[in-house]
């Protein structure tokens, strides 16, 4: 995925990238929930699949099964359950013993070592951040949380301004300093990361390297909608992905998508809301206000070579909106889909051009 510098593109980029420097930012110094699981027999094309729950959702696997002993099948149910077990433990934030939670309780100033994973993570929170402008910020933990989307249960509401006015000014560059050397991160200011942006797209990753790190070679993981292949299918065809149609009861397929070797993520207004005075109110929120986004985006769905980056990024586009996130997402080479909604009904598709190239059709 190319990352090019994001100050020379759009000048309302520009000028999110001048906010980002003062809400949030990150400095890089150089130097729950329970599981389920089944294994099911899907028969005549030669896959299995198993689901459980984990990271507060459920997953699904599917594996080509020819060549694969009952034992090695075993092998690999336990290896997502673990590589996501241990995601969940490092990265919770609903679990006050995480390695997260801990950090958000982590004295000012004082660096704390983190694990290799957390580290990964944050540093690519930190990449995003930097060339969307400070569209993606894990730092908005207290957001989050007033708004009613985190752990501590408050009421989901729309804030006073006053409240929503000290949330912003609670932001601060150089929030979380990363010294990859040193295994560490310290918080320099007093803000709370929230990782639910990313940490999932990393459980998708790391239990496709524990799927592959066994040997197998042809694989769909999902956890609660993003999604990393390789190979191909039962029917030795690069996997079928669909990116949902927001709103549809039931779910229904909107575009399908081809997919080898690549990660699909996508974020949205359409699951995790409220409805206040007849306005929606998405999880998302925007950095520079706050507060949740206000623009007509429906969802966006990013294609990637891992997870990490294709959930970071679809909820950086997201945020970014309907006019900036397209523009963002042709300049620096993504592969992303944007459902707008439209004043009179429906909803207008664009594809970026690395997107179109992917060879996706209407389902």
């Amino acid at each position: 995925m190319n990352l090019p510098n994001a100050a020379t593109t759009h000048p309302n980029l520009q000028r999110r990238i001048a906010l980002a420097g003062s809400l949030g930012a990150f400095a890089l110094l150089a130097s729950g929930c329970s599981r389920r699981e089944s294994l099911v027999d899907l028969g005549g094309d030669g896959v299995l699949a198993f689901q459980g729950e984990a990271m507060g959702t459920q997953y699904t696997v599917k594996l080509v099964s020819r060549g694969h002993s009952g034992q090695a099948q075993a092998a690999a149910q336990n290896a997502v359950a673990e590589a996501l077990s241990e995601v969940e433990r490092l990265m919770s934030h609903y679990d006050p013993q995480s390695e997260l939670s801990r950090l958000n309780r982590q004295p000012l100033g004082q660096p704390m070592t983190v694990s290799e994973s957390t580290l990964q993570v944050l540093a690519v929170a930190a990449q995003v951040h930097a060339a969307s402008g400070g569209a993606f910020d894990v730092t908005l933990g207290r957001a989050v949380d007033a708004w009613g989307f985190g752990p501590s249960g408050k009421p989901r509401r729309v804030l006073p301004p006053a409240m929503v006015t000290r949330l912003q000014q609670a932001q601060r560059p150089g929030a979380l300093l990363l010294n990859p050397r040193a295994d560490s991160v310290t918080r320099e200011q007093d803000v709370l990361a929230n990782l639910s942006g990313v940490a999932k797209g990393y459980g998708v990753d790391r239990a496709a390297q524990a799927l592959e790190a066994l040997g197998m070679g042809d694989y769909m993981v999902e956890v609660g909608g993003e999604i990393r292949t390789r190979g191909v299918n039962g029917h030795q065809a690069p996997w079928q992905l669909a990116i949902e149609r927001p709103d549809a009861q039931p779910q229904q397929a909107l575009r399908i998508v081809p997919m080898s070797g690549l990660a699909l993520a996508t974020s949205g207004d359409y699951r995790n809301y409220f409805v206040d005075n007849g306005r929606r109110y998405s999880h998302e929120l925007d950095p520079a206000r706050a507060a949740p986004v206000t623009h007509a985006l429906a969802s966006v769905s990013v294609v990637a070579t891992d997870c990490t980056l294709a959930d970071a990024w679809s909820t950086a586009l997201f945020v970014l909106g309907p006019e900036l996130g397209p523009l963002t997402a042709a300049r620096l080479g993504l592969a992303a889909h944007f459902l707008v909604r439209q004043p009179a009904g429906g909803l207008r598709e664009s594809l970026s051009p690395a997107f179109a190239a992917l060879g996706s059709s209407r389902a």
